[in-house]
């Protein structure tokens, strides 16, 4: 398997001059000018470049790095263009960068003659497309894909590397793939920038464990073994939305928050490959936000639920082979009778393994080493299942054959911890196998090495959790500690209060926010001819919350006065019985309309 460029080895333009005329665009490469496209400011229209097109004096020339598509809209076509990025480190040889900033540029200057309702909606869009621009986690590559992992890597045909980058893409990876339907079409595979959401740690050394890729590089001694640890995880694009708007599955059998984690490790020549995977209980449920801190989980009776949940697991099997359900939500309650409903659906398919474990009664918030109970239980399978392993020549010489499907209920922090866990017993098991390490030894004995590996994982589960919640992972020092630290009970307070405040009040606009990845997916499509169906989207929905939260406030303070100077008379004490009771009429009145003073979608459906 190739790790360093190759003259057969198709590469992006990595360095483009953006051209701004007054009725087009122009875009073409620094080093080879004469190629290139242009896009119409008026109906976003893309032609090649020809003589004539980019004649004439620019009013404004700069430079970008990447072209992530266009997307249509009511009044015209926006250019979606990578204006700033950093090198993030490298994979398998190949320089990766992180995108910094974006912006979609707009072609529609067919907007002034819209009607009202339609300038209007064309404004929401363009919030939208904003919120976008700032996207988190966002990974790119001029002279490698990073969709496909390493297994499947070394079993594509002879070839693969010299097609387009976009053709080398698994497209449920590409948070862009949408975008970059019209940039096929025009033949512009030089250009097309396929993104991937997710995160990418790496640790390099002249030891066993290296430097954390992010910001900083650590040489370490173990063993004096040179080595180089990679964390990719790869957020599948065909369920999009945060935390309380995407929940469970879709009736094609796509989960909220699936992502693929891989830890690749390269050492004396060999490379080994473990996938994990996560995704949210592939039932049909939801848990629409309500003002109270845990609202309430629904599971909706469909009679396409069994189907539901068959194609997802078939999806899996047709991906990694033998598929193990760990399921690690609590037993009792909510969860349980979810649980409940998932244990009852997987019992239908007898192929796949389904291990209920009940993470917070057993580990509870400090027994990290709590989960060798669930190893006890799957690690012989978990085993079996095995690694990928590669050497020096290509010659493979182990393959993974099948994986781990972990969730909670957001397939966040307790899957987080789950997965570190794992992932260090495959660890040792590979070094073990090549002789770094003994049969009695594993790389826990080593604690300087040991807390950057674990920090590799506590910081993937963050921006995960980012990407998804909006705030770092809960539980993060169980991860990088092995137990929970008092700074760390802290942080975990201001995340879970801040993930109330983001879920109650801007998960349906924030950035990142449902509506916008419905959008960039073509979950849903902006069209021209059914403008009454876009009316309400435009609209500002009037919200009550401040005129409540302000009774609320005003009666709690007027009736604690009142009742401390209730003695006095029974004139007051009758005004601290009328403000206790508008305070209490307040707090009901809110309890009952909590959907509707919370922030929601507008554009699709849950499901």
């Amino acid at each position: 398997m190739e790790i360093a460029p190759s003259s057969s080895r198709f590469k992006l333009y990595d360095q483009l001059e953006l051209l701004e005329f007054p009725d087009k665009y122009v875009v073409k490469p620094v080093d080879s000018p004469h190629e290139g496209f242009s896009v119409d400011r008026r109906d976003g229209n893309i032609k090649p470049l020809d003589d004539n097109t980019s004649s004439g004096n620019a009013t404004k020339v700069s430079t970008i790095f990447g072209v992530a598509g266009t997307i249509r809209l009511l009044a015209g076509t926006y250019l979606l263009v990578i204006t700033s990025r950093e090198e993030a480190g490298t994979f398998l040889g190949f320089p990766i960068f992180r995108v910094t900033a974006m912006k979609f540029l707009p072609c529609n200057g067919n907007l002034r003659f819209a009607t009202a309702q339609e300038k209007k909606d064309e404004a929401y869009f363009r919030t939208l497309l904003q919120a976008l621009e700032t996207t988190p986690g966002l990974y790119f590559s001029y002279e490698t894909d990073l969709t496909v992992n390493l297994q499947r890597r070394c079993k594509l045909a002879v070839g693969w590397t010299s097609k387009p980058m976009w053709k080398q893409a698994d497209p449920r990876y590409v948070w862009n793939w949408h975008l970059l339907e019209e940039l096929i079409e025009c033949k512009l595979d030089g250009f097309i920038t396929p993104l991937l959401q997710g995160n990418i740690l790496s640790l390099s050394s002249v030891s066993i464990l290296l430097g954390l890729f992010i910001y900083q590089v650590a040489e370490l001694q173990l063993k004096n073994t040179p080595s180089v640890i990679s964390l990719i995880s790869r957020r599948c694009t065909r369920r999009l939305g945060t935390r309380m708007w995407r929940r469970g599955a879709n009736l094609e059998g796509d989960t909220a928050n699936f992502v693929e984690s891989e830890q690749i490790v390269e050492i004396n020549g060999f490379k080994f490959s473990l996938l994990q995977v996560r995704g949210s209980i592939p039932l049909l449920w939801e848990q629409i936000v309500d003002l109270s801190y845990k609202p309430q989980l629904k599971i909706n009776k469909h009679e396409d639920t069994p189907k539901v949940v068959q194609r997802h697991f078939h999806d899996l099997s047709q991906r990694y082979g033998e598929i193990m359900v760990v399921n690690l939500t609590d037993q009792h309650g909510a969860e349980g009778e979810l649980s409940k409903a998932y244990a009852t659906e997987m019992a239908r398919l007898p192929n796949v393994r389904y291990v209920a474990f009940d993470f917070h009664h057993i580990c509870g918030t400090t027994n990290f080493d709590n989960l060798g109970v669930l190893y006890e239980q799957i690690g012989d399978e978990f085993e079996k299942q095995g690694y990928f392993l590669v050497d020096a020549e290509g010659k493979i010489l182990e393959e993974q054959k099948g994986v781990i499907r972990s969730n909670c209920i957001d397939c966040l922090d307790r899957t987080n911890v789950t997965q570190n866990y794992m992932a260090q017993k495959s660890l040792n098991l590979q070094l073990q196998r090549i002789g770094v390490l003994d049969s009695a030894e594993c790389v826990s004995m080593f604690e300087d090495d040991y807390t950057k590996f674990r920090t590799i994982w506590a910081e993937q589960g963050d921006e995960i959790s980012l990407q998804y919640a909006g705030t770092y992972a809960l539980k993060g020092d169980l991860v990088r500690y092995g137990k929970q630290t008092v700074s760390g009970a802290i942080k975990d307070g201001i995340s879970a209060m801040s993930r109330y405040y983001l879920n109650n009040f801007q998960d349906g606009v924030r950035q990142a926010s449902s509506d916008a990845l419905d959008l960039i997916s073509g979950r849903y499509t902006v069209g021209t001819n059914s403008p009454s169906q876009l009316q309400p989207i435009g609209g500002s929905q009037p919200s009550f919350l401040p005129v409540a939260s302000a009774l609320l406030i005003g009666g709690v303070t007027v009736t604690s006065f009142t009742i401390h100077q209730a003695g006095r008379n029974t004139q007051q004490y009758l005004a601290s019985a009328l403000w206790a009771g508008v305070t209490a009429g307040v707090v009901a009145m809110i309890k009952a309309n909590g959907r509707h003073l919370c922030s929601r979608p507008r554009l699709c459906h849950l499901i």
